[in-house]
């Protein structure tokens, strides 16, 4: 567990600061809006829980918190989650990255093969 000096875990902010709050909209890319239709989807299925998402994003430790986008930490968080729920492995998860790999960068290149 990555404690503070303060005692705090490493993403417990509270009373620190934390600099200007971003006021500005953004739209979202095909990947996040993905990402964010997977976490309902699976939640709602009962492969996890609002308080297994939290945990896993959590113990990811401060280095995540510090270079990964927040999208990217919700993936990791899930996919955790679903690995420890059983739904798949982790060799399974290599094999299905691999294959998808070999498809091409771009639609259109899977689509050639």
């Amino acid at each position: 567990m990555n404690i503070k000096k303060n005692g705090h875990r490493w993403h417990d902010m509270g009373g620190q600061d934390a600099g200007a709050v971003p006021q500005n909209q953004h739209d979202f890319s095909l990947w996040e809006k993905r990402v964010d239709a997977l976490m309902i989807v699976a939640s709602s299925k009962g492969y996890f829980t609002v308080d297994g998402l939290r945990r896993s994003l959590e113990d990811m430790g401060e280095y995540a918190f510090e270079n990964m986008s927040y999208y990217e930490r919700w993936i990791a968080s899930i996919n955790q989650n679903l690995i420890e729920s059983g739904t798949y492995t982790l060799e399974e998860l290599g094999a299905k990255m691999a294959q998808v790999q070999k498809r091409g960068e771009t639609y259109g290149e899977a689509n050639l093969g």
